[in-house]
Protein backbone atom coordinates (compact mmCIF):
# COMPACT_ATOMS: atom_id res chain seq x y z
CA UNK A 1 0.00 0.00 0.00
CA UNK A 2 1.20 3.24 -0.75
CA UNK A 3 0.50 7.20 -0.31
CA UNK A 4 -1.34 9.80 -3.12
CA UNK A 5 -1.00 13.29 -2.85
CA UNK A 6 -4.34 15.13 -2.39
CA UNK A 7 -5.23 18.42 -2.05
CA UNK A 8 -4.94 19.59 1.97
CA UNK A 9 -8.62 21.27 1.55
CA UNK A 10 -10.32 17.91 0.49
CA UNK A 11 -9.46 16.36 3.92
CA UNK A 12 -12.42 15.87 6.37
CA UNK A 13 -11.06 16.02 9.81
CA UNK A 14 -11.69 16.33 12.97
CA UNK A 15 -8.88 17.91 14.56
CA UNK A 16 -9.94 17.96 18.27
CA UNK A 17 -10.00 14.28 18.10
CA UNK A 18 -7.24 13.57 15.31
CA UNK A 19 -4.69 16.06 17.22
CA UNK A 20 -6.41 15.14 20.62
CA UNK A 21 -7.62 11.84 21.46
CA UNK A 22 -5.96 9.91 18.24
CA UNK A 23 -2.32 11.78 18.55
CA UNK A 24 0.12 12.49 15.84
CA UNK A 25 3.70 12.00 14.94
CA UNK A 26 6.06 14.67 14.40
CA UNK A 27 8.79 13.73 12.48
CA UNK A 28 12.21 15.43 11.29
CA UNK A 29 14.99 14.43 9.37
CA UNK A 30 18.95 15.65 10.18
CA UNK A 31 22.29 14.74 8.79
CA UNK A 32 20.05 11.37 7.17
CA UNK A 33 18.38 10.10 10.17
CA UNK A 34 15.02 10.44 11.57
CA UNK A 35 13.29 11.00 14.86
CA UNK A 36 9.82 11.32 15.47
CA UNK A 37 7.83 12.50 18.49
CA UNK A 38 3.93 11.66 19.68
CA UNK A 39 2.04 14.36 20.53
CA UNK A 40 -1.34 15.80 21.64
CA UNK A 41 -1.24 19.12 21.02
CA UNK A 42 -1.42 21.14 18.05
CA UNK A 43 -3.99 22.71 15.20
CA UNK A 44 -4.46 22.65 11.81
CA UNK A 45 -6.20 26.03 10.09
CA UNK A 46 -5.65 29.01 8.14
CA UNK A 47 -3.18 31.67 9.06
CA UNK A 48 -1.42 34.67 6.56
CA UNK A 49 -3.78 33.45 3.58
CA UNK A 50 -2.03 29.97 4.01
CA UNK A 51 -3.16 26.22 5.05
CA UNK A 52 -0.86 26.04 8.20
CA UNK A 53 -0.30 23.35 11.60
CA UNK A 54 0.87 24.05 14.75
CA UNK A 55 2.50 22.13 16.72
CA UNK A 56 4.23 22.37 19.88
CA UNK A 57 7.48 21.27 21.24
CA UNK A 58 9.36 21.39 24.55
CA UNK A 59 13.37 21.76 24.67
CA UNK A 60 13.84 18.84 26.02
CA UNK A 61 12.34 16.73 23.41
CA UNK A 62 15.05 15.09 20.77
CA UNK A 63 12.90 15.64 17.94
CA UNK A 64 13.01 19.27 18.26
CA UNK A 65 17.10 19.15 17.48
CA UNK A 66 15.81 17.54 14.19
CA UNK A 67 13.06 19.97 13.65
CA UNK A 68 14.92 23.58 14.33
CA UNK A 69 17.87 21.61 11.91
CA UNK A 70 15.96 22.15 8.50
CA UNK A 71 12.34 23.70 7.30
CA UNK A 72 10.58 20.91 6.82
CA UNK A 73 8.60 18.46 8.87
CA UNK A 74 5.69 16.22 9.02
CA UNK A 75 3.49 15.63 10.52
CA UNK A 76 1.73 11.47 10.80
CA UNK A 77 -1.73 10.78 11.38
CA UNK A 78 -3.03 7.10 12.25
CA UNK A 79 -6.88 7.43 12.40
CA UNK A 80 -7.14 5.96 16.33
CA UNK A 81 -4.92 3.09 15.67
CA UNK A 82 -1.05 1.77 16.93
CA UNK A 83 -1.93 4.24 20.24
CA UNK A 84 0.48 1.71 21.86
CA UNK A 85 3.02 2.20 19.25
CA UNK A 86 2.03 6.18 19.58
CA UNK A 87 2.39 5.85 23.43
CA UNK A 88 6.19 3.93 23.09
CA UNK A 89 7.10 6.45 20.56
CA UNK A 90 5.77 9.22 23.23
CA UNK A 91 7.95 8.15 26.18
CA UNK A 92 10.74 6.82 24.58
CA UNK A 93 13.98 9.04 23.59
CA UNK A 94 15.85 8.77 20.73
CA UNK A 95 18.92 10.20 22.35
CA UNK A 96 18.74 7.02 24.78
CA UNK A 97 17.41 4.34 22.45
CA UNK A 98 18.62 5.26 19.06
CA UNK A 99 16.66 2.47 17.33
CA UNK A 100 13.14 3.70 18.80
CA UNK A 101 11.47 4.00 15.71
CA UNK A 102 12.28 0.30 14.80
CA UNK A 103 11.29 -0.59 18.30
CA UNK A 104 7.95 0.83 17.97
CA UNK A 105 7.01 -1.66 15.49
CA UNK A 106 5.72 1.01 13.20
CA UNK A 107 7.84 1.26 9.97
CA UNK A 108 9.69 4.66 8.55
CA UNK A 109 8.87 5.03 4.78
CA UNK A 110 9.87 8.81 2.97
CA UNK A 111 6.36 10.96 1.76
CA UNK A 112 7.35 13.14 -0.83
CA UNK A 113 11.19 12.70 0.77
CA UNK A 114 9.94 13.17 4.31
CA UNK A 115 9.86 10.99 6.98
CA UNK A 116 6.31 9.71 7.16
CA UNK A 117 5.47 5.98 8.46
CA UNK A 118 3.70 3.47 6.26
CA UNK A 119 0.83 2.93 8.78
CA UNK A 120 -0.13 6.39 8.67
CA UNK A 121 -3.85 7.07 7.17
CA UNK A 122 -2.50 10.71 6.31
CA UNK A 123 0.84 12.64 5.90
CA UNK A 124 1.07 16.44 6.14
CA UNK A 125 4.29 17.70 4.43
CA UNK A 126 4.98 21.14 6.53
CA UNK A 127 7.46 24.05 5.62
CA UNK A 128 8.06 25.74 8.90
CA UNK A 129 7.03 29.79 8.49
CA UNK A 130 7.45 30.50 12.37
CA UNK A 131 8.58 29.75 15.93
CA UNK A 132 8.59 31.18 19.27
CA UNK A 133 8.49 29.96 23.20
CA UNK A 134 5.66 30.25 25.15
CA UNK A 135 6.11 32.95 27.84
CA UNK A 136 5.03 33.15 31.35
CA UNK A 137 4.43 36.28 31.50
CA UNK A 138 2.20 35.97 27.99
CA UNK A 139 -0.58 33.34 30.41
CA UNK A 140 -3.92 35.70 31.28
CA UNK A 141 -4.34 32.44 33.67
CA UNK A 142 -1.14 31.63 35.80
CA UNK A 143 -2.63 28.70 36.76
CA UNK A 144 -2.06 27.39 33.58
CA UNK A 145 1.01 28.03 33.54
CA UNK A 146 1.42 26.47 36.93
CA UNK A 147 -0.13 23.39 35.53
CA UNK A 148 1.44 22.86 32.27
CA UNK A 149 4.80 24.54 33.37
CA UNK A 150 6.04 23.31 36.88
CA UNK A 151 9.63 22.78 35.39
CA UNK A 152 9.26 25.97 33.53
CA UNK A 153 9.86 24.02 30.17
CA UNK A 154 8.48 26.01 27.81
CA UNK A 155 7.04 24.76 24.27
CA UNK A 156 8.49 26.20 21.25
CA UNK A 157 5.65 26.87 18.91
CA UNK A 158 6.21 26.00 15.09
CA UNK A 159 3.81 27.32 12.68
CA UNK A 160 4.10 25.72 9.42
CA UNK A 161 2.46 25.72 5.85
CA UNK A 162 1.19 22.77 4.98
CA UNK A 163 2.66 22.31 1.71
CA UNK A 164 1.17 18.52 0.32
CA UNK A 165 -1.29 16.01 1.88
CA UNK A 166 -0.78 12.49 1.22
CA UNK A 167 -3.40 9.50 2.05
CA UNK A 168 -3.36 6.18 2.64
CA UNK A 169 -4.51 4.65 -0.66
Amino acid sequence: MGFKKVDVKTLEMKPFEKIGSEWMLISAAKDGKANTMTASWGGIGVLWGKNVATVYIRPQRHTKEFVDAGDTFTISFFGGGHMKELGYLGKVSGKDVPDKIEQSGLHLTEVDGQPGFEEATQVLVCRKLYQDDIKPENFYEPEEDERWYPEKDYHTMYIAEIRECWVRE
